[in-house]
């Protein structure tokens, strides 16, 4: 017999009153809704207009949470109609307080899959668990330890894996049958959420060393035997983890790091499209990193091999990049340096006042960049001093303060077009509204992975890839050229989010050529274009 209540209870499957009076009668539905039955877009309009009366963004999402939980096709359908506008609401900048507040709003777990270090035996179970009979093809983990700028919040950061799931299938069209967010849950140094009576995770200290990693191998090997060839994106581990696991994992499997990878393919996109504007060359590029942890390091590593791609030598191009951290400028000689810092930092020998490189008004001034780079979640450190001086040795300096949520960013976009009176090519890791400054509109791009990942995960399912390596990734920074037009007085350095469905299609393309042409797709795939089109769900009763 029909159980009508779970099909009005399972997501994929409820269509509420759009259920036609043929299906009613057929799932014995007949009685258990009212009469009406309504299109879509009928019920689209409906959700939208009550979205509307809600007073906040923490409040609208929980709304749009609501219609997630309930009717995930109709979900998506509200959501791609409106992706600009609903997009920082289901994931960044609303993500974060969402993040915090997890715990005291949980009403029911999306789908997700909690697997816990205290009970590291059943984590196959809780994957099939978790997934319910559905076919998993890309999983998005995370351990919570660093969030969005706002750090550790151990269980809370489920979250994060969810939105990013949303971004997944409204901009690339991944079917959310097929996707699943994972929590490892490995305790928490936020003293916070240990003292939090509503805290639903593990109420210990994190657990690092060889525990740590055997739990994430075990992780890894579980969701490759009950998902065979699933796509597995890392998000927001702590620095070092971050980088180990990416290391230990990506020449066996396909795997992908956004704090690593996504972050540094978004730059470079960010700096091919500025270099299309001013009509300078990539290897004549001085760059200053500011914020040398996982996504700087990211950063610094991506535009480091484009510099190889361009055929300049592997020293000389180490020659082209600064990082600037809490210390100041890195030496060969500061204490601490992390594995990925070491290939970047500079010697003393190279400047007459090195003791002084503390700040990094100092270090513009002595290395004078043409491209500054700001991943240090430290508000307004590109101050207009720190601007103008590097301003007044370049014609055009890139400057993409991309630290998030909002109250972290190094520079608004306003500030930075007045300090350089219109010559800065900006991007910015939060919307910025477009800038009228003499006459000149300028649009300001977001350097927002949301431009890479789904397009690039995307292309690796539609390839069936077996690895992600760097030309994968490489593909997809350049496949975000030539959708802005250089010539257009304040043209952005990055297409606008509202193309974001349009150039997702024409990124997966790129990376399913790619894969083909490097030999690590599946055999079946044959047209990038075929195979793209394929894979792609709609939003469709």
């Amino acid at each position: 017999m029909i159980d009508a209540d779970r099909i009005l209870n399972d997501p994929f499957l409820n269509k509420g009153t759009a259920f036609t009076k043929a299906e009613r009668a057929k799932l014995g539905l007949v009685g258990t809704l009212p009469a009406k039955v309504q299109t879509i877009d009928e019920q689209a309009q409906r959700v939208y207009e009550q979205y509307e009366l809600r007073p906040d963004g923490m409040q609208k999402r929980k709304f749009l949470m609501e219609i997630f939980n309930t009717n995930r096709t109709l979900f998506y359908y509200v959501l791609q109609q409106h992706l600009v506008e609903l997009l920082p609401v289901v994931y960044d900048p609303v993500i974060a307080p969402a993040v915090e507040k997890y715990s005291e709003i949980f009403m029911k777990p999306q789908g997700a899959a909690f697997l816990s270090i205290d009970d590291p035996d059943n984590i196959k179970e809780s994957l099939l668990n978790a997934a319910s009979g559905r076919q998993i093809k890309l999983i998005v983990v995370t351990d919570g330890e660093g969030i969005l700028g706002i750090g550790d919040w151990g269980a809370n950061g489920v979250n994060i894996a969810v939105g990013k799931l949303m971004v997944y299938t409204a901009a690339a069209g991944i079917d959310p049958r097929e996707v699943l967010p994972v929590s490892l849950d490995v305790g928490t140094n936020n003293q916070e959420l240990i003292d939090d009576p509503f805290y639903l995770g593990n109420k210990h200290e994190r657990v690092a060393g060889k525990k740590y990693y055997d739990f994430v191998d075990k992780f890894v090997k579980a969701a490759r035997e009950a998902f065979p060839g699933v796509y597995l994106h890392f998000e927001d581990f702590g620095r070092d983890n971050a980088t180990k696991i990416l290391k230990e994992y990506r020449q066996d499997l396909p795997i992908f790091n956004d704090d690593v990878q996504g972050t540094g393919i978004v730059c470079l996109s960010g700096v091919l499209g500025a270099l299309n504007i001013s009509g300078e060359k990539f290897t004549d590029q001085i760059f200053l990193i500011f914020g040398a942890g996982t996504a700087g390091m990211g950063i610094a590593n991506m535009l480091y091999r484009e510099m190889l791609v361009e055929g300049m030598d592997p020293q000389e191009a180490k020659k082209h990049f600064y990082l600037v951290d809490k210390q100041g400028l890195l030496f060969s000689d500061t204490p601490d340096l992390t594995p990925e810092q070491k290939p970047f930092v500079r010697e003393r020998s190279e400047f007459k006042n090195s003791e002084e490189l503390t700040n990094l008004e100092a270090v513009v001034k002595a290395v004078h960049p043409t491209v500054m780079i700001g991943t240090s979640t430290k508000p307004g450190a590109f101050t207009e001093a720190v601007v103008k001086e590097m301003a007044a040795h370049t014609a055009r300096p890139i400057i993409f303060p991309i630290s998030n949520p909002t109250k972290l960013i190094e520079a608004h976009a306003e500030d930075l077009i007045k300090w350089t009176d219109g010559r800065a090519l900006v991007a910015t890791g939060i919307p910025s509204d477009p800038v009228e400054y003499k006459g000149v509109t300028y649009h300001i791009g977001q350097a927002n992975n949301a431009l890479i990942y789904p397009g690039l995960g995307l292309g690796v399912l539609a390839s069936q890839a077996k690895l992600v390596p760097d030309e994968l990734l490489s593909a997809a920074a350049h496949s975000l050229g030539g959708i802005v037009d250089p010539k257009k007085p304040g043209a952005a350095v990055l297409p606008p989010v509202a193309k974001l469905q349009s150039f997702t299609a024409k990124e997966a393309v790129a990376v399913v050529q790619t894969a083909i042409d490097l030999g690590i797709a599946s055999r079946d795939v044959l047209d990038a274009k075929k195979a793209t089109e394929a894979m792609k769900w709609e939003a469709r009763y």
